[in-house]
Order: structure tokens, then sequence, then C-alpha cells
């Protein structure tokens, strides 16, 4: 399983995903693309297998993607902060399995989704993911 998670800002997000896929599915392929270095390092501090930064890594990364994770605003375009550039249409393009994480910030706002906890998120992802694994996701 190829796995891509995309995080801009720090990386914080990311960082806790990477760590959390690498210990649940240690064999997976874990990559890792930030909008700035700084979110791509720290996701490869927490165990990513690679990597990279910027629009083409966005573009390439989601076009080998057996699997999408990152914050809700990768697929927004003009969001988090800016740092997610029409360009990067490209993850909502992709084939791969997305597993979007609603976070209410940066003027998006998903009606009906309660504020819940990075933890509570975090444990949603890789309940996702046994799914998709097992091959029971639609």
């Amino acid at each position: 399983m190829n796995i891509l998670i995309i995080d801009a800002q720090g990386g914080g997000m990311g960082r806790q995903l990477v760590a959390s896929v690498k210990k649940e599915f240690p064999k997976a392929e874990v990559g890792a693309v930030g909008t700035n270095s700084l979110a791509a390092s720290n996701m490869l501090k927490a165990g990513a297998d690679y990597a990279a930064t910027g629009e083409n890594a966005v573009i390439v990364g989601c076009r080998r993607a057996d699997v999408i994770i990152g914050p809700v605003g990768i697929a927004i375009a003009d969001s988090m902060h800016g740092e997610i550039t029409p360009v990067t249409a490209a993850v909502g393009q992709s084939e791969a399995w997305k597993l979007l994480i609603p976070m209410n910030q940066c003027r998006n706002v998903i009606v009906g989704v309660k504020n819940v906890s990075m933890s509570s998120m975090l444990e949603a992802v890789i309940e996702q993911l046994k799914e998709y694994a097992k091959g029971d996701a639609c």
C-alpha cells in the first residue's frame, strides 16, 4: 500500500499522521509532501519513507498514491493560508482513496462536523485505513 500524507504550515498534523500510520502499517510505503520545507522535514523525522516539498511533489505523489491523507484543506484551492494552490487540484483528481480530516479553519467550515480532538481524528484515520486494507472500503 502506497500512502501519501500531505500537510502544510508546520506539519504538526502530518507528523502525527506519519507516526500513527507507520506504527499500524509498518510495511506500507508512507510518503510525505509538505507545502513547505518545515512541514516536509517534520513528517520525515516522524518516519516517512520519503518527503518532498511543493506543487509538483503533490502532483506526482497523487498520481502514485493508493491512499491520500491530510486535512480537508488539501483539496480546496487557496486554503491553508494560501499554501494550497489551484495547481494542487491533483488531490481531487487523483484516483487514490482519500481520507480528508475535517479542520474548521482558514474560512473553510464543514457544517455539521463537531470539533473533536486530534487523537480522535487520528484513531478514525487508522480505522478507515484498516477498512481499506481489508477491501471493505467503498
